[in-house]
């Protein structure tokens, strides 16, 4: 795959993200676009930004962003791949409507979407493809020639995604006390969904207790566990936990969340902990927050010695990654025989999103799918 750098027929990759406030007055105009449609109060939009203003009202997501574009445009050109790079976010500029406006301003027809999210779930993939479908809605109707999408399959068992966590698991780990080094758990953090939207992801033949979305992070923890015993001889206890939940109180959400479960670990009379934040692609809000901050406390509070593994970020490991699955959906496109990398048992994730694959609550139009309306 690394010496096949012919990316036709696609002419350019989008990075499709969040978004973030970069500063305090963005901070409630960001939840504004976040919310949009669920009637809450601006006092109330104030009271969530707090976790932003305690970081000055800026999101470090953009920067990260920026970082890991600088990343792949950088290994694209090593590399002898000639496919330019933009980036679009959901909820804050640059907002994606404009840069696809400005790609097909540019000429770009045949468009591949790579999504900061390596999961199947609604929020994690299927609402980018709504996200996508209004976009493209909005170009349609300024009477503009609207480009073909396809999205990049879900990368979370792809080496380069899991290789740098890896690593960053072993560095926490050789971070602690000796003497609790041995015994250390590890807790392999993600976002709490809630658990009707965790049963319905994936595909429709992966539905039921917690689908593809808790099977996937399970795979991951397995193959990070499996690796940090290989390179240390020690077998850690792990658990998969979660953070960031929000929303109304009697909508059931996935737990165990990550603060009670350093109060149940410390209870349990585990020396340290490690957490290793595998649900997301970089250090932004959701890690800073309700790792760094309140876990952190948490940890400090009980007496518990904890450390936070790094995520992928702009390893240059998982800009290879994103090279490899660039040429691997476009040798596919192409109708030539390849051979997807996937570490562990699931094996590689769909190419196209099938019908019923993580549905909304409400039916909205998704590109990029066997159910889009544009082909």
């Amino acid at each position: 795959m690394s010496d096949a750098l012919d990316a036709s027929p696609y002419d350019a990759l989008l990075l499709l993200s969040f978004g973030g406030p970069e500063g305090p007055d963005d901070v409630v105009p960001f939840l504004e676009n976040v919310t949009r449609g669920r009637g809450i109060p601006k006092e109330r939009l104030k009271e969530v930004g707090q976790h932003y203003f305690l970081f000055g009202g800026v999101s470090p997501i953009n920067d990260q962003n920026r970082a890991l574009l600088d990343a792949l445009r950088k290994d694209f050109a090593e590399h002898g791949l000639d496919l330019p790079v933009y980036w679009g976010n959901r909820n804050w500029a640059p907002y994606l409507t404009d840069t696809l406006r400005e790609m097909v301003a540019d000429g770009r027809r045949r468009i591949l979407v790579l999504a900061t999210s390596a999961y199947a779930s609604y929020s994690g993939c299927r609402q980018y493809r709504e996200n996508l479908a209004d976009s493209l809605a909005a170009l349609e109707a300024e009477g503009l020639e609207l480009p073909k999408i396809d999205k990049l399959r879900h990368y979370f068992n792809h080496e380069g995604f899991v290789r740098p966590m890896v690593d960053g698991v072993l560095q926490s780990l050789a971070d602690l006390p000796e003497d609790a080094r041995a015994g250390a758990h590890i807790a392999f953090s993600t976002h709490s969904i809630p658990t009707a939207s965790a049963d319905t992801s994936g595909p429709v033949e992966a539905h039921g207790e917690g689908g593809a979305y808790v099977e996937q992070h399970l795979e991951v923890a397995q193959l990070i566990a499996d690796a940090v015993r290989e390179r240390t001889g020690v077998d850690h206890p792990w658990q998969l936990v979660y953070q960031s939940r929000s929303g109304a109180p009697h909508i059931p959400w996935l737990e165990p969340d990550i603060c009670d479960h350093l109060e149940e670990r410390h209870a349990a009379g585990v020396p340290a902990v490690v957490i290793a934040p595998i649900g997301f692609v970089s250090d932004h809000m959701e890690v800073l927050y309700d790792l760094d901050t309140e876990a952190r406390a948490k940890a400090e509070e009980l007496g518990l010695p904890m450390r936070r593994s790094a995520t992928v970020g702009d390893d240059p490991r998982f800009a290879a990654a994103v090279r490899d699955l660039v040429l691997e959906r476009a040798s596919v496109e192409r109708g030539e025989d390849v051979t997807p990398c996937a570490l562990g048992a699931l094996g590689p994730s769909h190419h196209l999103c099938p019908a019923g694959c993580c549905p909304a609550r409400a039916p909205r139009p998704a590109a990029a799918g066997a159910d889009s309306p544009y082909a």
